[in-house]
């Protein structure tokens, strides 16, 4: 039991890290892009449209051609979701918390249209969007895990985006600390008018960042729609982990190395409650609770530790004025 529930949390938390790696990339910069959930979201439905185009048109189905295309479309779209929102904040210098919330709602408005527009060509008698084909290949595992017991399973039986979102997180963390990019990068979400007086160019470094985290995210809902629910869409079906991957950014202090370990905590926390036996509509509400309040509880000892355990660049969410520095 222990290790189908660990199991079923790495699964969990996937989309998690990749919003939460995004997120603290775009946050580095000074960003703060309540977007997230609704690029997540444009990223899964991007996704989807690309496969169901390929699907329906190919004379024969490729696996590598298909996963390709199913990233490509995702990344695209949560790329073009990025842009507007550079645009909207960094050249036009609209409020961030403003934009990222209209993002948030524009995604989600954007996701439902396409998917209910799929759902109308095929003529589907339920609401839903089957995938199966493409889907099929994002899920493919290592041949091996089913005969290394409780650590293939807990370990080896996921697919290579569950693994790239690792190694995603890592290669940020080391990219933010150990290099000169990631250097320049701090210093524009610390102080975007020093950076600018030190030769670093603030605007391309802002849009640089938060394009990238976009496309993360949106391999994120890309993620959930080809892998955990198995290649079925279905009008909002991503629930709250566009929020749990911002709640995560605070959690891990702004460093993707921490938070691998703090998606699949968080992870582990949204399903414990289908663990529990006996348990009613509204105990499983309040168990998924659980994250927010962890969250909540971390934010109040941060406070009253001051910078010890807050990381959170100096800049972020204030627009930059060069006119005033």
């Amino acid at each position: 039991m222990w290790a189908d529930f660990l199991h079923r949390a790495i699964m969990q938390s996937i989309p998690l890290l990749y919003g939460s790696t995004g997120e603290i990339l775009t946050e580095k910069s000074g960003n703060l892009n309540l977007g997230i959930p609704g690029i997540m979201y444009v990223g899964g439905i991007g996704g989807v449209i690309g496969a169901f185009l390929y699907e329906q048109n190919a004379s024969s189905f490729h696996p590598v051609l298909a996963v390709l295309i199913t990233l490509l479309s995702s990344m695209l779209a949560s790329l073009l979701m990025g842009l507007l929102y550079c645009f909207l904040t960094i050249t036009l210098r609209a409020n961030q918390n403003v934009t990222g919330l209209a993002l948030t709602t524009f995604g989600v408005g954007i996701g439902n249209f396409f998917g209910g527009s799929l759902m109308k060509i095929v003529g589907s008698d339920m609401p839903t969007i089957n995938l199966n084909l493409t889907s099929s290949c994002f899920r493919t595992q290592f041949p091996f895990a089913n005969d290394l017991g409780w650590f293939g399973q807990i370990f080896l039986s996921h697919s290579f985006l569950a693994y790239f979102a690792v190694i995603l997180a890592i290669a940020v963390s080391l990219m933010l600390n150990k290099s000169r990019i990631g250097l320049h990068l701090r210093a524009v979400g610390e102080d975007p008018a020093a950076a600018d007086a030190a030769g670093i160019k603030v605007e391309k470094y802002k849009y640089i960042a938060t394009c990238v985290g976009s496309m993360a995210a949106g391999l994120g809902g890309l993620y959930y729609v080809m892998d955990y629910a198995n290649g079925v869409w279905s009008n909002d079906g991503f629930g709250d982990r566009g929020w749990l991957a911002i709640a995560l950014v605070i959690f891990s202090i702004w460093r993707p190395d921490l938070s691998i370990f703090g998606s699949i905590l968080f992870g582990g926390l949204y399903i414990i409650h289908n663990y529990i036996r006996d348990l009613d509509v509204s105990g499983q509400e309040l168990f998924k609770m659980i994250p927010y309040v962890v969250t909540i509880l971390f934010l109040i000892i941060s406070s009253n530790n001051g910078r010890r355990m807050s990381k959170a660049p100096a800049s972020l969410g204030l627009p930059y004025f060069r006119e005033q520095r």
